[in-house]
């Protein structure tokens, strides 16, 4: 993953890396719970919803971006939003619990995803980054530094499919944050290992699977 920097600040410049199926997401969180995997997921063309009662981050920044949604299965259609990237390089994650509705034309149904983790022993991360939509929360940070994301020249033009930094955007940065009694929707997720002690799956076509 390239980054962008600001003084000792690192602007990560992330590329979504879409999972056609809510399916092929199960799957994803099957592997991450045998083991500290490297992971980067997402709905296509959806948000995901994550509840958590307490994320505490070391080496916290935040700064504002724009994914590349894809919203048809072969890849053709897409569209473009701004998220809020949020990235730690490590995270502790306690009560997690992510869902995501699909709806299933040829059953005239909507299935729910629902994983949950973390409730004796917390979840845990490295290299967090998360895409974010919306984020209600109860938040506390040490050693704030609010200021703008540059743009660093000598990554070159290039810019990888799907990912966008805004140069010039609001960013901030902190030693350590802690989140508590989190609600929020995400496009995208990617770590370098995540953990999902704990894990538990479950497929259904009850609405009230999903996290909030």
């Amino acid at each position: 993953m390239e980054s962008q920097v600001r003084g000792g600040t690192r602007w990560k410049r992330f590329a979504v890396v879409m999972v056609p199926s809510v399916l092929a997401t199960a799957a994803v969180g099957v592997g991450l719970a045998q083991g500290a995997l490297a992971a980067s997921f997402s709905v296509s063309g959806q948000q995901f919803k994550v509840t958590a009662g307490h994320l505490h981050g070391e080496g916290f920044a935040q700064y504002g971006g724009i994914d590349t949604v894809y919203t048809s299965t072969d890849g053709e259609k897409k569209t473009q939003v701004p998220v809020a990237i949020s990235s730690f390089t490590d995270a502790t994650i306690t009560k997690m619990c992510q869902s995501v509705a699909t709806k299933i034309p040829v059953l005239n149904k909507t299935i729910y995803l629902r994983l949950d983790a973390g409730r004796d022993k917390p979840v845990t991360a490295k290299n967090l980054y998360i895409d974010v939509a919306q984020l209600d929360a109860d938040a506390k940070f040490s050693n704030i530094d609010i200021g703008v994301a540059v743009k660093d020249k000598t990554l070159g033009p290039d810019v990888k499919q799907g990912e966008s930094v805004l140069p010039g955007g609001f960013a901030q940065q902190a030693e350590s944050a802690d989140l508590y009694g989190v609600e929020q929707t995400a496009w995208a997720t990617t770590a370098g290992t995540f953990t999902l002690n704990g894990l538990s799956m479950r497929l259904g076509t009850d609405a009230k699977m999903e996290c909030y």
